[in-house]
């Protein structure tokens, strides 16, 4: 190794330069690797947030506590200019957008809720095991199918997987991701027919289903006819899942 490239790797270990050429692809070679690119002058603010919060960190810390997976899966905070949250699979590398965390946060604002940030926290973790669904998807090429009609569809299952593992505090989580998705749905009620993400109010009662499932008692207020079926559903979900990921899982 050159000594330039000692140089930055040093400096990329010591987060002195995020944005520096290569510094994603420093740090561990296998399991989920947190990074940060430096953000436009408009997303300061959201870059700042998810920093302050640790969100990416935690969220893969606990990914890989629970999944031993054998390739690299970065996931990287960046102004999108618009281009959306997602999974980038030639980079192997979820890509979380400052510019989306300044939406989502409106979203609670125009709803009157006094602690914004911490409704946006919440959101943050959802989408990124959402996110990490469609990575495991692709590096461990696991199937997709059953009550899953999607890749998407499979993505919220694993969110409502590794959320409602860390219960009550996951199940909140997940209830706070489906009341974004009712507000979403509020303020723009034409789902886009191109949009491969079942509509939001759908996926909202898909959470919803999830948490009254994984624990009745905790959640009498979601007991409905419509959800009798969920503990059923909720359990062919897990099992699936758990199933497909059982070379990984760590003991």
């Amino acid at each position: 190794m050159t000594a330039l490239r000692r140089t930055a790797a040093a400096l990329c270990a010591a987060m002195l330069m995020p944005a520096l050429a290569g510094c994603e692809r420093a740090g561990p070679e296998r399991g989920f690797v947190p990074a940060y690119e430096n953000p436009a002058e408009a997303d300061r603010d959201s870059a700042r947030f998810l920093k302050e919060r640790r969100l990416t960190e935690t969220v893969a810390a606990d990914l890989n506590a629970y999944l031993a997976v054998p390739y690299r899966l970065t996931v990287l905070a960046r102004s999108c200019d618009g281009e959306g949250t997602g999974y980038d699979p030639k980079e192997h590398r979820i890509e979380l957008c400052y510019d989306d965390l300044a939406e989502d946060r409106e979203l609670f604002e125009h709803a009157g809720d006094p602690h914004p940030d911490d409704r946006l926290a919440e959101v943050v973790r959802e989408t990124l095991y959402h996110e990490a669904g469609h990575a495991l998807v692709d590096a461990l090429d696991l199937p997709v199918g059953g009550d899953d009609r999607t890749e998407e569809d499979a993505a919220d299952r694993f969110a409502q997987l590794m959320l409602l593992r860390d219960d009550p505090k996951g199940e909140q989580t997940l209830l706070t991701a489906a009341r974004a998705y009712d507000l979403a749905a509020a303020a723009d009620p034409t789902p886009d027919p191109t949009d491969e993400h079942a509509p939001d109010a759908a996926r909202a009662e898909s959470h919803r289903c999830a948490v009254y499932a994984a624990a009745p008692t905790r959640h009498p207020d979601l007991a409905t006819l419509p959800r009798a079926a969920c503990p059923a559903t909720w359990t062919r979900i897990r099992d699936a899942w758990t199933h497909d990921l059982a070379p990984f899982l760590r003991p």
